[in-house]
């Protein structure tokens, strides 16, 4: 997509591979720009519902997904507008490899950052390495020509010297490329995962201490000047948003007053999603199933997004006011939708990692389990193969799948027909009954 017109103060975090620190790293550069004052927005390449909750609380504002698989260009380019508004920069943090996508190469940050006109800053992990770290940066930057690499920031460096070794080859081999960080290695920038990810934001206990500890290790050995300078004088001209407030995901609003489980079982709704349907006039009210709360009185749709359910399953199988009110929702023929963990609670059972069987809702005619895992990952299409709140007969939605639930039991009538991100066919997925549908998609747009 061509947008000489629009030039949004855009940067992007990448790195060679996963795992090379760059979310830490973000975090604490964000942090560090918000408390210098400096008017950062925060972007996460791709489908991540985990990072961009610890991006909104570094810098203290809602952090976005641009996914150039799941988006059209004028999709993100909207979505990017609105995140930046008046803001100084936007920083988009990668997923995965700068170059890695879905199994055909599509949809990767360089995608996004060549579509955007994105200077990237590389993260390179120099653990156990010296001069290789600028043949490294070198083949990076040689790889695409539509994408460039504006800076580099070394991480877990060990000492000076090792520090001076590495960017002594820089110089001499990528003159053109500065080294504008060499961050060193510290227990302080880690963070506690688990089988999807990082442990969420809101279960850590110590957050914004860590993000200020992160915060000044980042201020210290990274220069922010150099970074603000990658993208200074980048501003959106006059007349670039003529027409973007128009341009939504295509996802209908499952009702006029849609009540959202939020908690720590179910956290993974994505921000887009959630701000398209108050954009097209939804009212949105949240409660908590592990709380026992109930949805609003006045709500008209219920939605259960993703999360961890497989870890409170004996509290979810005892919030009898939350399941009563559902049920209830249910025989009224209120929309009430689930994805992936909301998938798993509309159905009869859940067995959780010990084999212990919990009782759900019983909407639906699904019984899953943690007991033997298996991971379920990559880009889908699902095409509706009944009418839902959602869309038609037919409609082809675009999202991902990640989980390691198994299907012990799956009755009825599938919600739709998936495939992979290349064409592969999944064949049947999810279930639906009256107005009651799920599955173990996570919706993306349309």
């Amino acid at each position: 997509m061509e947008l000489s017109a629009m030039q949004l103060p855009g940067l992007i975090i990448a790195a060679p591979s996963s795992n090379s620190g760059k979310t830490v790293l973000t975090l604490g550069l964000l942090r560090a720009l918000a408390n210098r004052g400096v008017r950062v927005a925060a972007a996460k390449t791709g489908p991540d519902y985990i990072d961009p909750a610890f991006q909104a609380a570094a810098c203290r504002e809602k952090c976005i997904n641009l996914d150039p698989w799941a988006m059209s260009g004028d999709q993100i380019v909207a979505l990017a507008q609105r995140q930046a508004g008046e803001k100084s920069l936007l920083l988009c943090e990668g997923v995965m490899g700068l170059f890695d996508g879905a199994a055909d190469g599509s949809g990767s940050t360089a995608d996004l950052a060549a579509m955007m006109n994105w200077p990237v800053v590389l993260v390179i992990d120099v653990k156990g390495q010296s001069a290789s770290a600028a043949a490294v940066i070198a083949g990076f930057a040689g790889f695409r020509k539509d994408v460039k690499i504006a800076a580099v920031i070394l991480n877990r460096v060990g000492s000076d010297r090792h520090r001076m070794m590495i960017e002594t080859a820089c110089r001499e081999h990528l003159p053109e490329i500065p080294v504008i960080g060499a961050v060193r290695r510290s227990d302080a920038l880690s963070l506690p995962e688990r089988h999807l990810g990082l442990v969420q934001a809101g279960e850590h206990d110590a957050l914004d201490v860590f993000l200020d500890q992160a915060a000044g290790i980042i201020a210290e050995d990274v220069n922010l000047d150099q970074l603000i300078g990658l993208v200074r004088g980048r501003k959106l001209a006059v007349g670039a948003g003529d027409g973007s407030d128009a341009v939504g995901i295509g996802i209908p609003p499952l009702g006029q007053h849609i009540a959202i489980a939020r908690d720590t079982a179910f956290a993974f709704a994505y921000p887009h999603l959630l701000e398209d349907w108050r954009r097209q006039g939804a009212e949105l009210s949240f409660f908590s199933p592990l709380a026992d709360e109930t949805p609003s009185n006045g709500a008209n749709a219920v939605y259960l997004p993703g999360g961890y359910p497989e870890l409170h399953g004996e509290q979810l199988a005892n919030a009898g006011n939350f399941k009563a009110a559902i049920a209830a929702m249910a025989v009224r023929n209120i929309p009430i939708y689930g994805e992936c963990g909301g998938y798993m609670i509309l159905g009869e059972a859940l067995i959780d990692a010990t084999g212990q069987h919990h009782q759900m809702l019983g909407l639906l005619p699904l019984v899953t389990s943690f007991a033997d895992r298996k991971l379920h990952l990559g880009y889908r299409t699902l095409v509706l193969s009944g009418a839902t709140a959602l869309g038609p007969v037919g409609t082809v939605l675009r999202g991902h799948e990640f989980h390691y639930a198994s299907t012990i039991k799956a009755d009825g009538t599938p919600l739709g027909n998936m495939a992979t991100a290349t064409g592969g066919d999944l064949g049947s997925a999810g279930l639906m009954k009256g107005s009651v549908f799920g599955s173990f998609f996570h919706l993306i747009c349309q």
